[in-house]
Formats: C-alpha cells, sequence, structure tokens
C-alpha cells in the first residue's frame, strides 16, 4: 500500500532499523532505470543496505508491518566444495556464508563421515552460479565435486577371537590379553559393550580401556574403511601382567581382537537409502518409473496432485547423487522433486566389490 518516493528511506520492522537509500530502480535484464516513486506491485531495487537481508520486511516507521518470512524450499542436489588454492579454505567458507545470507535456498553443511563440506541448492545451475557470484564477488575461486556418499560396515555372523598384546622391550615390557564374543544386531542397533569378567582374570581399571580400543577401531573398519556399526561385543576371558600390563596395552588388545572379530564375522556394506517424492505430470510416469527401477529404486506408491503425479519411492544415494539434471532432462524442466534419507541396507556383493576394491588401491 502508499507509495514509496526515492531518497525517504524504509524501516526494517526485522531488524527495528532505520534503512536509509538514494535512488530507486527498476530493473530491466541487464540494465537498471531510475524511479521517482514505487507504488504496489512493483518489483524495485534499491542499493547498500545495512542491515536488511533477505526476507526481512521494509515499511513505514509510522505503521511498522512484519510479514512472515517465505520458507525456503528444500534443496536437491549437493556438491562438496574445495578451495581452488591451498591455504584458502577460510576464505572461501566465509565467502560461501555471506552467500548464505542473501539466498536462503542454499545450504552449507559438513558431513562427520566423509570430513566434506558440502553446499546445496536448488539445482546444478543454482550452485555453479552461486560459485561464480563467489568468484566474482569475493575473488576466491572453488572447485565441485560429486560427494562421497557414506557408506557404513556391519557384521552378519557371530565370532569368538582372543586380542593379545605382547611386547618386550628390554625393560617394562606390554602385555594385554582380551576374548571377545561378537555378534550382529538389528538396523539401527549401534553399538553395544558388554563386560563379562569374572573371578578379576582382568582387573576392572583395565575394561573400560578395552572398550575405548574397540570403539575407535570401528570408527575406520575392516574391508573398506568405512566405520562399523550394529554390533555387540562381550569381553568375556583374558589375562594380565602384574608389572608389565596398562591401559594402553588393553586398549591395543580390545582393538586388535576386534578386527580380528570383524574378519571372522563376515563383513559386509551398508549404504545409505534415499525417501524421494517425485512430481510429474502424468505423461512422463512410466518413463520416472522405469529410471527408478534402473536405478535400484523401489517404488512404493503414487499420489494424485492437480494435474500431476506424485512418486514416492526409495533409493540408493549412489544412484541419485545427480537426479536433479537428470529429471529436468527426462521431463523438459516438468519435474520436481524431494528427498531426505531414509535408512541404510546391505550394498549388493557385486558393487561391494568394486568400493572395496577403490578402498585398497587407495591405501596402497
Amino acid at each position: 500500500s502508499g507509495t514509496r518516493v526515492a531518497e525517504n528511506g524504509a524501516y526494517n520492522a526485522n531488524k527495528e532499523f532505520k534503512e536509509r537509500f538514494g535512488q530507486i530502480f527498476q530493473p530491466e535484464g541487464k540494465n537498471q532505470k531510475v524511479m521517482t516513486e514505487a507504488l504496489p506491485g512493483d518489483i524495485v531495487a534499491v542499493a547498500k543496505l545495512k542491515e536488511t537481508v533477505t526476507g526481512d520486511t521494509l515499511c513505514s516507521e509510522k505503521d511498522p508491518v512484519l510479514f512472515k518470512p517465505v520458507a525456503p524450499l528444500p534443496t536437491i542436489i549437493s556438491y562438496a566444495v574445495t578451495p581452488k588454492n591451498k591455504g584458502e579454505e577460510d576464505k572461501v567458507f566465509a565467502s560461501i556464508a555471506k552467500l548464505l545470507e542473501e539466498d536462503p535456498t542454499l545450504k552449507l553443511a559438513r558431513n562427520k563421515q566423509t570430513k566434506e563440506m558440502l553446499l546445496s541448492g536448488m539445482g546444478q545451475v543454482h550452485i555453479e552460479a552461486t560459485m561464480e557470484k563467489m568468484r566474482r564477488k569475493f575473488g576466491v575461486e572453488a572447485m565441485l565435486t560429486i560427494p562421497k556418499v557414506p557408506y557404513l560396515e556391519t557384521i552378519k555372523g557371530k565370532a569368538k577371537v582372543q586380542g593379545k598384546y605382547k611386547r618386550q622391550t628390554g625393560g617394562r615390557g606390554q602385555y594385554g590379553d582380551t576374548w571377545l564374543e561378537i555378534e550382529p544386531l538389528p538396523r539401527g542397533g549401534g553399538y553395544e559393550f558388554l563386560d563379562k569378567i569374572v573371578g578379576g582374570v582382568i582387573p576392572r581399571q583395565y575394561i573400560p580401556a578395552v572398550d575405548k580400543g574397540i570403539q575407535e577401531a570401528a570408527l575406520k573398519g575392516v574391508v573398506a574403511g568405512f566405520p562399523v556399526v550394529d554390533f555387540r561385543i562381550a569381553l568375556v576371558f583374558g589375562s594380565y601382567h602384574d608389572v608389565d600390563s596398562s591401559e594402553m596395552a588393553f586398549k591395543i588388545a580390545g582393538s586388535m581382537g576386534f578386527k580380528k572379530a570383524c574378519e571372522e564375522a563376515k563383513m559386509v556394506l551398508l549404504e545409505p537409502i534415499m525417501k524421494i517424492e517425485v512430481t510429474v505430470p502424468e505423461e512422463f510416469m512410466g518413463d520416472i518409473i522405469g529410471d527408478l527401477n534402473s536405478r535400484r529404486g523401489k517404488v512404493l506408491g503414487m499420489v494424485q496432485k492437480g494435474k500431476s503425479q506424485v512418486i514416492q519411492g526409495l533409493v540408493p544415494m549412489s544412484e541419485i547423487l545427480q537426479y536433479a539434471p537428470d529429471l529436468t532432462s527426462m521431463t523438459g524442466g516438468r519435474g520436481s522433486f524431494t528427498m531426505e534419507q531414509s535408512t541404510y541396507e546391505e550394498l549388493p556383493a557385486h558393487q561391494a566389490e568394486k568400493i572395496i576394491a577403490e578402498y585398497k588401491q587407495a591405501e596402497e
């Protein structure tokens, strides 16, 4: 309502701050035309606002209005971001933080498992345009790569093994001896450690060290270096030395026993599964369902939404990292989707072999 005469400024109702600005412009492509006043419905541009960010309401100080900000749409594609030049990590992420203030549809997060910084947005062009804007505005460049898939490892069988660490170096030695029993837990069961020592065969002060050794070893799995999850391990027997035993010796013994137990308990890889909803015009339904099936997906159902169909399904993350440009191509830009992580499932053997081979080659 009302009019906004140029050079009057405006009141930011979110920050409770009086913004002052000069001319008002009407954007026309690359050009901008100076306006003397703005009327209801006009789209205008102003420069050099001090406190205002995307989503704030500008109004009259005498009659303040506060609009609820529009909720940003969920992001649909992610890339791992790394600086082009070494030592510019802080510059890159400070620049992205500034761009996040302007654009609430961007998200930046760190994947704790893969240690990657992930920039998520509304599509490939959106992310690439953000990188170009960063280069132009802040003079820093970054590289985009497809994110690593956060696989996990687990066991399928049971095992009972000895983990023994014995070292003699002339003076005081190191001695820790553990017997461990390992068994799988249901998916999502996490980690359980059971102390079943009786009769003092291992002194109580060393038992937490065994637990710690196992937990640290489980962070980097046995077959492909991914964290090991969903298992129960029990310390059932062992022995110690009055002089040579220490917490460190039992920590190492626990770690050695855990790795040995995993090798005997049949390790498998788990892959993250994404829950996806694809909204497309009805004529594209067959193509989309066929494509999801080719990506090892499971279609769970379909729901009508106006003139469109919403296809619901579960698809492995590794098969859908670049789905946004593929969907655009298949539907001529008329399809959209949302997805979120759902669960973990066992990776098929032939694909697990490929991941394991890549890990061994990298280790060598």
